[in-house]
């Protein structure tokens, strides 16, 4: 088979789900050609750039904005109008991703981001029968945005049942909607020694940890939390991950704490910082929450995004999987009720019922039964 799994840099998640699928099907059917392919590579030079800077600068500093565009595109009829248009009037990058994508005659292409979406779906406008690709769309919150839906899609894979439940009830046919999870990395689901991790880490055994996560990008009011956290009179300890942004790294580490801390930047070990922490402080993105899940891990959720982050926030707050403050001053009086009851090892069984550690080998086994079907 011929397999190609596209996605677009926006955040880090839906890199980070497409490379979950590249390593999932690699393992299952090592005989298969796989590529990975962004879309970015297509965009020219100022349109890499706007991309790049664009969304982080609109989440960063207009979080509201991004809400109301958001909600306004959260309705089908209105998605489906603007790939109409799109179609109408594709951009030199769809073009140049519609010549990709004939040149390499996929039998399947997975997508981890929306808009690959629409131009790996037109082929079936465009009448070409049954050698045309299986699109697939796989989506990477917890709840479905109309953009994830279009009419060349042959399947969906979700994050749970109530995403399953809300694209049926948007018009998706519901035996091509399936509840795999969202796709993480293979490393989520190994055993792990968490006392020689702790180790590693220079961690004790005898307090808890808390991990604070600011993302890929270094988003977020770090600095303010660990600040509320000093305040807070339970011991333990504290991880910080802040990710590529060196300047944070740099002023996050010279401060005194009340509590152990340790200041990390970019981590690629996250699976062993999240098996060692008792409670992880982070913004509710659809990846971060699901590799929290598969390793039963409860969240405390800070700052969402309006939009999808607040989605992914009622999701989980719902399932009894996380808690939430709305201030980050109202964090020390919260993370001390947490400590001091059992409230934190309930929210640790809700989160790991919730799990989906093999979301991604589940995605992949879905598109083989569908093609060996075919």
């Amino acid at each position: 088979m011929r397999i190609l799994i596209a996605t677009v840099t926006a955040g880090g998640g839906h890199l980070a789900a497409a490379a979950a699928l590249d390593e999932a099907w690699r393992a299952l059917r090592p005989e298969d050609v796989v590529e990975r392919v962004d879309l970015v590579k297509f965009f020219s030079p100022l349109h890499r750039k706007i991309h790049a800077e664009g969304y982080v600068k609109l989440v960063e500093r207009a979080p509201e904005l991004w809400g109301m565009i958001f909600a306004r595109t959260d309705e089908p009829k209105v998605a489906r109008r603007l790939n109409q248009i799109q179609r109408l009037f594709p951009s030199v990058a769809r073009l140049r991703f519609a010549r990709f994508l004939k040149k390499f005659k996929p039998e399947a292409v997975l997508c981890t981001h929306y808009e690959p979406l629409a131009v790996s779906g037109s082929l079936k406008a465009e009448g070409a029968g049954s050698g045309r690709p299986l699109c697939v769309s796989v989506v990477t919150d917890f709840e479905a945005h109309a953009l994830w839906m279009d009419p060349g899609v042959d399947l969906y894979c979700v994050a749970a049942e109530e995403t399953k439940a809300r694209l049926v009830a948007r018009g998706a046919v519901a035996g091509n909607v399936v509840a795999t999870g969202i796709p993480i990395a293979g490393k989520f689901s190994a055993k792990l020694d968490r006392r020689a991790i702790r180790k590693s880490l220079g961690l004790r055994d005898d307090l808890p940890v808390l991990l604070v996560l600011s993302g890929g990008f270094g988003m977020g009011p770090v600095g303010k939390i660990l600040g509320e956290l000093d305040k807070v009179s339970h011991a333990f300890q504290t991880l910080v991950v802040c990710g590529r942004n060196e300047d944070l790294r740099r002023e996050l580490a010279a401060h005194d704490r009340q509590h152990p801390t340790r200041v990390l930047g970019f981590a690629s070990n996250m699976h062993e910082l999240m098996a060692t922490a008792h409670l992880i402080l982070t913004k509710p993105g659809g990846l971060t929450s699901s590799e929290a899940l598969a390793l039963g891990k409860p969240l405390f959720i800070l700052d969402p995004i309006p939009g999808q982050e607040a989605a992914n926030s009622d999701f989980l707050l719902e399932r009894g999987a996380a808690a939430k403050v709305n201030r980050v001053e109202d964090l020390p009086y919260r993370i001390e009720q947490l400590l001091d009851s059992k409230k934190l090892a309930e929210m640790a069984s809700a989160a790991k019922a919730l799990g989906r550690p093999k979301a991604a080998e589940a995605v992949c086994q879905e598109v083989v039964r569908r093609l060996s079907a075919g």
